[in-house]
């Protein structure tokens, strides 16, 4: 409530990369004095790893690796790190995150502005020795990979497997990022014929069994959804996350598209994205079950009721940004609490034991 009340009479007014930035330092000055454990009852096992809760980062809140030990602090099971791309590059032009306060949600064009992967590899490269704050031990890590916005479509697939020569060794998971909607052809790459040289040229250069997955958009077509599956089965894939942020300004309320009307381009994330992000979590979870291909949920995660709807419907594991942006930092401990009780009154041993069990049969 603090933070809600924080929230609607001063950082709201702050442009938002300006209160990230506020976030940024406020956390990492913040992160050796707090410590919130997720119950055992969260654990889970997945990716050939252990997650001591479902709910991770998605990639774009921590783009270079500068505050995943403060998320971890907080109650975050993991972190997506990314989207990174192999050389450095600034984005798109400012501003390029907008409010949608009426929907809490936010329509971001961000473009991949990060650090590039050598200085990221530099900073993880010390992780397990010194990390300012420290780092939990089970505090996981994905690498979300993209390529360079002055790449041509049809050498895509060198920058990702150059992105994946420097960083796989460093991270737990590594993830294909083709569905950001702010690179321009990038979700051209999202065709199965387009993403199986990308596939194979990352696979090449990472370390034998580490865990690949491809992340896609919520504005896929179904059978374009299945073709994905049918992929990442027949690729060796060990998991789809779904979905990046939606073009379609019609997910938000008539309030809410007044708010960004002057704002073009970018894509949509927050509750307006959740009823796409639930049906392409089933169409996945459908033509995955059984495989050993995973789904990571995410898109308009706000309450503990949407992660513990997306576990039910096959999410493995959950991604929050939005929701997080505008909980606070007490609010993935207090997901955490709130799963745990749920838990608890399923009867179950761990929140794994439920993966799926509301999905039709």
């Amino acid at each position: 409530m603090a933070y809600r009340l924080l929230y609607k009479l001063v950082l709201r007014r702050i442009p938002p990369e300006t209160a990230h930035s506020l976030a940024v330092t406020s956390l990492r000055a913040a992160a050796p004095l707090i410590r919130r454990r997720p119950s055992d009852l969260l654990g889970v096992d997945a990716l050939g790893l252990r997650f001591r809760s479902p709910l991770g980062v998605a990639a774009g809140l921590d783009k270079n690796g500068e505050w995943f030990t403060a998320l971890g602090a907080i109650g975050f099971g993991f972190a997506e790190l990314g989207t990174v791309t192999p050389r450095a590059q600034a984005g798109n032009d400012k501003p390029r995150i907008a409010r949608v306060l009426a929907d809490e949600g936010l329509v971001n064009r961000m473009g991949f502005p990060n650090l590039g992967a050598d200085a990221l590899a530099a900073r993880l490269a010390s992780r397990h020795i010194s990390v300012p704050g420290g780092r939990a031990a089970d505090m996981r890590l994905g690498i979300n990979l993209g390529k360079n916005r002055d790449t041509p479509l049809e050498r895509a697939a060198e920058d990702y497997a150059a992105g994946a020569r420097v960083l796989g060794a460093l991270a737990d998971y590594v993830v294909i990022n083709v569905s950001s909607p702010n690179t321009p052809g990038l979700r051209a790459l999202e065709s199965v014929e387009a993403l199986r040289p990308i596939i194979d040229a990352v696979c090449a250069e990472l370390p034998a069994g580490k865990p690949l997955l491809v992340k896609i958009s919520p504005d896929l077509a179904d059978a374009d959804v299945d073709a994905v599956a049918e992929l990442a089965v027949s690729s060796g894939l060990a998991g789809v996350i779904a979905t990046n942020t939606t073009v379609e300004r019609e997910v938000l309320s008539g309030e809410g598209r007044a708010a960004v009307a002057s704002f073009d381009g970018g894509g949509v994330s927050g509750p307006p994205l959740a009823p796409r992000s639930l049906e392409v979590l089933a169409r996945l979870y459908s033509g995955l079950r059984g495989s050993g291909v995973i789904v990571i949920s995410v898109g308009g995660i706000t309450t503990a009721d949407d992660v513990w709807q997306r576990i039910l419907a096959g999410a493995t594991l959950v991604q929050a940004y939005t929701g997080f942006i505008y909980g606070g930092p007490g609010w993935p401990a207090q997901i955490n609490r709130e799963l745990a009780a749920r838990v608890k009154v399923a009867g179950a041993t761990s929140i794994s034991e439920l993966i799926g069990s509301g999905a039709p049969a």
